[in-house]
């Protein structure tokens, strides 16, 4: 399986398909899980993806399986969405997606030293694919996920550093580090 990142001109030519995209599938570990054509529209309009890099996700054997947005470009820590449509998710393409967008992220953007993604608590697939991806979870902020009709979750971030991706090890955080 091969994983390809095509860029999205998603104010431009890609607008139509990308809004298409957005509104017509079910996210449901994302704060907003179904959003409208008109939501999308608004927050393209609104200029949200001026300072993202958005990509179509491709794989060699399904074509265009979903999308990830690159933010941060111009600071030293990235950050990303990807969403995948619900024909491809449980299918085990986490982890070679995330792999390959961490690639991406550390070649295109030769300033970044760490990339980070979030999720909800209750997202173990995720957790699980940041994990076999070589990120560590850095920050478990309780009740940060506001959640439509439920209580909010909390919000699990995980991160992989520059220097780890190079060199395939992993850097562990000491969280027991403060005598009191």
């Amino acid at each position: 399986m091969t994983v390809t990142f095509v860029p999205a001109d998603v104010v431009g030519a890609d607008r139509g398909e990308f809004t298409r995209f957005m509104s017509r599938d079910r996210f449901p570990f994302h704060m907003v899980a179904s959003p409208t054509e008109e939501q999308v529209a608004l927050t393209l309009d609104a200029g949200r993806y001026k300072s993202r890099a958005p990509f179509w996700v491709e794989e060699t054997e399904h074509g265009r399986i979903g999308v990830a947005v690159l933010d941060g470009l111009r600071s030293a820590t990235l950050s990303f969405d990807l969403r995948l449509t619900t024909r491809y998710r449980a299918r085990g393409l986490g982890v070679p997606i995330v792999r390959a967008l961490t690639t991406l992220a550390f070649e295109a953007y030769p300033r970044a030293t760490r990339l980070e993604g979030e999720t909800r608590e209750d997202h173990t697939a995720m957790r699980k694919t940041f994990v076999r991806s070589g990120f560590v979870k850095e920050a478990h902020r309780r009740d940060a996920w506001p959640v439509d009709g439920g209580p909010a979750l909390a919000s699990v971030t995980y991160a992989i550093l520059r220097r780890d991706w190079e060199t395939g090890t992993t850097t562990e955080i000491v969280w027991d580090d403060l005598a009191v």
